[in-house]
């Protein structure tokens, strides 16, 4: 039990420190909420498929499901599968909790092989030569029940990595990459 009293503490720690040296102020609700249980709901608007999983608690990560999010949010094009950062899951889990508790995220994208990249780059959508999609770095959603406009604002606010806001395709860019926002 003491040792993993300690790891909290070690993680909170690490966390605080981590938002400081980058220059970001994290408030106390968003890093007590990290240690309670992180659970993200799904649904895939190209695949249909729906994933409402708790992917970790205050003692750490469940590696089955992220395996399953990381199946959920494959290459949909070509069957890629590939790890997802868990900072960016847990800046969902933040959006969530601080947004729509009950909300369901709309996944357009999550991870992109490097082959999907480029035919996407070809054909003129605004794709970046090196986007943080191809790390399992970057998804690009909606959030049920919540005006697309007011979720973008919200994510800047957070400051905690990439922001991009697609207004004619009503949906947004999330990032685990430097603050910034388009």
């Amino acid at each position: 039990m003491i040792n993993r009293i300690n790891n909290i503490n070690r993680r909170w720690f690490l966390q605080s420190m981590a938002c400081a040296s980058a220059g970001l102020f994290v408030s106390p609700t968003l890093l007590a909420a990290n240690h309670k249980a992180r659970e993200l709901a799904f649904v895939h608007t190209h695949t249909g498929e729906h994933l409402k999983i708790q992917y970790s608690d205050e003692y750490g990560y469940f590696p089955d499901a992220l395996a399953e999010i990381n199946y959920f949010l494959r290459d949909f094009r070509t069957g890629v599968v590939h790890s997802m950062d868990t900072g960016l899951l847990d800046i969902l889990n933040d959006i969530r909790l601080g947004m729509s508790e009950n909300g369901v995220f709309e996944v357009i994208s999550g991870y992109r092989s490097p082959k999907t990249n480029e035919s996407l780059r070809a054909n003129g959508r605004g794709v970046a030569k090196h986007s943080l999609h191809m790390q399992g770095r970057a998804i690009d959603i909606r959030l049920t029940g919540v005006d697309t406009l007011q979720l973008r604002n919200y994510c800047i606010s957070m400051k905690c990595g990439g922001v991009g806001y697609y207004q004619k395709s009503n949906f947004i860019h999330v990032d685990t990459g430097r603050v910034r926002s388009w």
